[in-house]
């Protein structure tokens, strides 16, 4: 039985979700006592959105929508005026709220509630947020807003103008398929070279690890490969950090293959799981060396998105492609998988993608793309162990060694489960 009039059901769900996204953005800036408005004003206002928005439909016509936007915008710059009158400038943070608030109103009339309220919870959180943002902002070098500008020009620039059809031999190059595998690794390196830059210093070993892995695990080993042999006391944490970016490497991966292969994420997973557990399982081991350590020195990553570094994996990849086409039509399967073990040697993401865009082109069987994966992610572990023995020396192999076997005879295991 209902309590509400049917004609006022889906007005009152309406105002009621404005309300909650007024009241939510409102009360992060009633903590703040520079704000031009605070809880009551800003729940107010989004429901002035939702209002207006349902007379603008109600007259066939934007211009009641438009009105209360002049109106609320009115209000604020002669607010802010006003405040700077007085020389208590405030910034103009609170009153792009506002407006970002009256529009989310209007959004829930109109059916978007669900992006309405993620958006409300994204505006929430870069205002609260306002200090690590700008301590975040401090940081940033030069070279890192160029890393970014970089990755925009790639996926914002190149991949929308790039051609989604298939040229070549075997049909195997699509350039818009080969860029967005591009743009989609850069991405993930950006984000692993951003945290290197800005919180592995401070905290340690751990997340050097982890964003290393992310950054560029090749990269990460020959660092602290080289600084185990250079700095005997950090062999046993060098170890570890080496550890936990290979781990890092399979976790990377299987991302990837979720978006970019959906239908093989659960043998993936099956396989990855059995060396990503091993490999926790050694890194937990040496939990304690990890907490003792000090600042540690940071990987010499290149930038990720220098369109030289994307032009080069963009080129790899695209010739994988074609090796793994031509092999696997004249040899068979036992072609593909030499591919993924030469090509994996040096770059797996290369080979994991190529096999996995044959898989979706339907060329190879799911079981075939599995073994060719491991293949490739047990190559590049074969020539990272093989890093550590030749740069680091045998005490660092002596403690490296037993976490990447580990890991490689797990990936095996996992290999023969599926």
């Amino acid at each position: 039985m209902s309590f509400v009039v049917p004609e006022l059901a889906v007005p009152l769900e309406a105002f009621g979700t404005a309300l909650g996204i007024g009241l939510l953005v409102g009360m992060e800036r009633e903590r703040r006592p520079d704000s031009a408005a605070g809880l009551r004003t800003f729940a107010l206002v989004s429901m002035l959105g939702c209002l207006f928005a349902l007379l603008s439909e109600k007259t066939g016509g934007p211009w009641m929508l438009v009105m209360g936007l002049l109106v609320v915008s009115g209000s604020m710059i002669a607010s802010n005026f006003s405040a700077q009158v007085e020389e208590q400038y405030r910034g103009f943070t609170s009153e792009a709220a506002i407006i970002i608030t009256y529009g989310l109103g209007a959004a829930v009339w109109f059916g978007y509630a669900t992006l309405a309220v993620m958006l409300s919870i994204t505006t929430t959180v870069l205002l609260y947020f306002k200090a690590e943002l700008r301590q975040f902002s401090e940081r940033m070098t030069p070279k890192d807003i160029n890393s970014i500008l970089q990755f925009a020009v790639l996926s914002l620039v190149i991949l929308p103008i790039l051609p989604s059809q298939d040229y070549g031999p075997y049909n195997a190059l699509n350039p818009r398929q080969i860029w967005w595998m591009v743009v989609l690794i850069s991405g993930l390196a950006l984000s692993g070279y951003l945290a290197l830059r800005i919180v592995g210093a401070r905290h340690g070993a751990a997340l050097l690890g982890i964003f290393g892995g992310l950054a560029s695990s090749t990269a990460t080993t020959m660092m602290f490969s080289r600084h185990a042999r250079e700095l005997g006391h950090l062999v046993r944490m060098a170890a570890i950090v080496i550890l936990i970016a290979n781990v890092m490497v399979m976790i990377r991966l299987g991302l990837v293959s979720s978006v970019v292969a959906p239908a093989l994420i659960t043998q993936i997973a099956i396989v990855f799981a059995c060396g990503i557990i091993p490999g926790v399982a050694m890194s937990l081991y040496g939990w304690k060396i990890l907490n003792a350590a000090g600042d540690l020195p940071m990987p010499e990553v290149k930038n990720p998105t220098e369109l030289k570094t994307a032009i080069s994996f963009g080129l790899l990849y695209a010739l994988v492609l074609l090796a793994s086409a031509w092999l696997q039509d004249i040899a068979g399967n036992k072609g593909l998988y030499i591919v993924a073990i030469a090509s994996g040697l040096t770059d797996a993401d290369a080979s994991v993608l190529s096999t996995l865009r044959m898989f979706n082109l339907e060329k190879i069987s799911s079981g075939d793309a599995v073994i060719a994966v491991t293949l490739a992610l047990m190559a590049n572990l074969a020539f990272k162990i093989g890093l550590v023995i030749m740069i680091g020396g045998g005490k660092l192999a002596r403690h490296a060694l037993p976490g990447l076997l580990a890991i490689g005879a797990g990936l095996a295991t996992g290999l023969l489960i599926v």
